[in-house]
């Protein structure tokens, strides 16, 4: 019966036989619905990419506020839709590692202070124009300008000069950085026609669909760019994309064929999932975290004994298996954890009414504490404000919840409200995640963390090139960051998507969700 079912699996594959009928066929010959689709899965990937169709995600993370431009891009479908239509110089693999894209290869000085990357010639625009060095140059010039407000400008502070050299960019940086080809993945820094100096938001890339169809907040779609430079990604004809913020409402889309992958999956409905014949959970570890994020420079979180009060409030073990249900792991009051290369360990935060009760009195604060939320902010992020409220009281801490509606709420919340439940997919090092969201200069510093001594010690870091000294440097940031910061991180979450047993070439990635946002780029319809 086996090798009858491999057969007619690689059929499938093929496309010599339906999926209908081969369930139809393992049915009767007494094999589970599921086990018969793991076997389409598996033949899937060994029988190669299948081109054509439209390839669907039903995801949460969009609002009608959502630009095409990407220095502004904060949520999950704006990045997301960015990764099918724009690309950056590089990008980082599954493995995370850093791998060609718009330039097809660099090189550094010996003291990593000058870097050159030759651009890749034969890349058309979604528009009929050649990208060329110069719309690197303007991409890079633009992200740089404080007035565009780009997510990357943190990351842009660290270079002095950009200018083409022939069919070569050359980055000349204030000081050594052995990590730029990782930063220059930033999602931000999508090349683009001049740069997007002229729109930003017109939607042209080099990527492998090209936009049709772009109502913010409710559904992006794109075709495939009969141009496009590379044939390991494209292979669907058309993508769609549908906002879908309520959870429920994305689940049972994906279970009645509506969508075929869908994000960010509630952990409490992990294993009901799991149950459906014809959906498969996609989870992966990374550097995710869930956070509550208080400004520092705003009363009454401008005390750091309240602050501290907040974080020893916090009860980690119970939201990680509450919220979690064990797919993620308890944070310490800083963004990075053990994904991350030089990774050291800190002695652990753990929930101590007492210790928060004494910060509490020492910061002289009275009163409730305003703290907004909505489940936009991370899946189950209002049961956990919910939690956080209750851990809070047995210290005398009054936490007063208010919920936002998801519409909006990273435009009109997030980095702009005091004190605010929000979320971090990571970055691909230490120095970008501090250079995005804790350098005094960066756009995204959401907790308002200005230090110069800090930001010293980014510069710092950046420059040492021996590993050793690197790693006790970013040890002790983030001693600063977990102590004086405003994140109260209580956890690092697993990725967690679902695909319908017609998705073939997903592989884990935890570099952000949905196959580090090029799932519908890499995936294809199996039949």
């Amino acid at each position: 019966m086996s090798n009858e079912l491999d057969d007619l699996s690689r059929h499938v594959a093929a496309g010599k036989l339906t999926r209908r009928d081969f369930l139809g066929r393992a049915a009767a010959l007494g094999v589970s619905t599921t086990f018969a689709n793991s076997l389409l899965s598996s033949a899937a990937r060994g029988a190669g990419p299948v081109k054509g169709g439209i390839l669907r995600a039903g995801m949460q993370g969009g609002a009608a506020t959502d630009s095409l431009d990407p220095a502004t891009w904060s949520s999950q479908v704006p990045y997301f839709f960015g990764r099918q239509w724009a690309e950056q110089l590089v990008q980082i693999s599954a493995e995370g590692e850093v791998k060609p894209a718009l330039a097809e290869e660099w090189s550094a000085s010996d003291d990593a202070k000058v870097w050159t990357f030759k651009i890749r010639k034969g890349v058309e625009f979604h528009n009929g124009k050649e990208m060329t060095p110069a719309d690197v140059v303007a991409t890079m010039e633009r992200h740089s300008d404080a007035n565009s407000k780009s997510g990357a400008l943190g990351i842009m502070g660290g270079i002095d000069d950009v200018k083409a050299d022939g069919d070569t960019v050359v980055f000349s940086l204030k000081d050594a950085n052995a990590d730029l080809p990782f930063l220059l993945d930033d999602y931000h820094l999508m090349i683009q026609p001049n740069g997007g100096k002229d729109n930003p938001a017109e939607g042209i890339g080099t990527g492998p669909y090209k936009i049709t169809v772009n109502e913010a907040g409710l559904r992006l779609g794109g075709e495939k760019f009969a141009n496009y430079w590379r044939d390991d990604r494209g292979f669907a004809d058309q993508i769609e994309i549908i906002i879908i913020n309520d959870a429920t409402a994305r689940t049972a889309a994906l279970q009645g064929g509506q969508v075929d992958i869908i994000n960010r999956v509630e952990p409490k409905v992990v294993e009901l999932i799991k149950r459906v014949p014809g959906v498969t959970i996609q989870n992966v570890a990374g550097k995710g975290h869930y956070v509550f994020i208080a400004h520092c420079n705003t009363a009454p979180f401008n005390n750091n004994d309240l602050r501290l009060a907040l974080k020893f409030a916090l009860n980690r073990e119970e939201m990680v298996q509450k919220i979690l249900m064990g797919y993620g792991s308890v944070g310490n009051d800083t963004p990075i954890n053990k994904a991350y290369p030089l990774f050291t360990e800190m002695e652990q935060r753990t929930y101590d009414p007492e210790k928060a009760a004494f910060h509490y009195k020492k910061s002289g604060h009275s009163g409730p504490v305003l703290l907004r939320t909505s489940d936009v902010a991370f899946p189950g992020a209002v049961d956990a404000t919910q939690l956080y409220q209750q851990s809070a009281a047995k210290a005398g801490i009054t936490i007063e919840v208010k919920r936002e509606p998801g519409d909006g709420y990273w435009s009109e919340v997030w980095n702009k409200q005091p004190f605010s439940a929000s979320y971090w997919g990571g970055r691909p090092t230490q120095d970008q995640m501090y250079s995005t969201a804790y350098y005094s200069k960066a756009d995204w510093n959401d907790t308002r963390f200005f230090r110069e001594d800090f930001d010293k010690m980014l510069f710092q870091a950046r420059a040492e090139l021996d590993a050793e000294k690197r790693k006790k440097i970013y040890a002790d940031m983030g001693a600063i960051v977990r102590d004086e910061g405003g994140a109260i991180t209580p956890m690092f979450n697993d990725f967690i998507d679902a695909t319908s047993a017609k998705v073939g070439g997903w592989i884990p990635d935890g570099n952000q969700e949905m196959m580090g946002g090029y799932a519908l780029s890499k995936c294809w319809l199996i039949a």
